[in-house]
């Protein structure tokens, strides 16, 4: 999976060298709700086929929120540590940690709200997390344990890392990484302004 995920990128890359990348982009652009939807709807078909999961699921409760309090609190926590190696502000240090993977809306935001150089550190810090993240869900999932694949991940648990999680874990994590992703990325927006502005 780590393999096709770096032959993926590479083609990419060489795709957007040439003409054929805008053609490529503009149609995921168009369309990339309706592939969101798509893998969605292919892990709910994979956890529809576990009944067990669902009702195992359903005795959490409040349990389900530990996975992202901790995500949130850690990821505020290496913004700070971030803040106090580089001498960077504590408050866009801990903003720019605060967007738990979720590069696009992190860059933007941070940008309209603490000017384009910190906006661009956001995004890339952000980008820098999901990539990362690719390669270390197999590492932890072998070495660690199922459940802590969820945190490098962040917000993108639900989304763009979850077919690693598909791959790595077994479906009980799956459906608890949708219900991070999600959690996380309903945070995210509240995040990045309360950091920047109450920091």
């Amino acid at each position: 999976m780590v393999i096709l995920a770096i032959a993926a990128l590479a083609a990419g890359i060489l795709c957007g060298l040439t003409d054929f990348g805008s053609t490529v982009t503009g149609f995921l652009v168009e369309n990339r709700d309706f592939i969101l939807y798509l893998l969605m709807f292919l892990v709910g078909i994979s956890i529809g086929m576990h009944r067990g999961i669902l009702k195992k699921i359903r005795e959490y409760h409040v349990k389900i929120l530990i996975l992202p309090a901790g995500i949130v609190a850690g990821s505020i926590a290496g913004g700070l540590i971030c803040a106090l190696l580089t001498g960077h502000p504590v408050n866009e240090s801990t903003a720019i940690a605060s967007g738990l993977g979720w590069y696009s809306l992190a860059g933007i935001t941070i940008g309209n709200l603490a000017g384009a150089q910190v906006g661009s550190i956001a995004f890339l810090s952000n980008l820098m997390r999901e990539i990362f993240s690719f390669f270390m869900i197999p590492w932890i999932s072998k070495h660690l344990n199922y459940y802590s694949c969820i945190a490098p991940a962040g917000a993108t648990s639900e989304d763009t890392t979850l077919p690693m999680m598909m791959k790595y874990t077994n479906e009980e994590t799956v459906v608890l990484s949708v219900i991070n992703g999600v959690i996380c990325s309903a945070l995210v927006p509240f995040l990045l302004s309360f950091c920047i502005h109450f920091f």
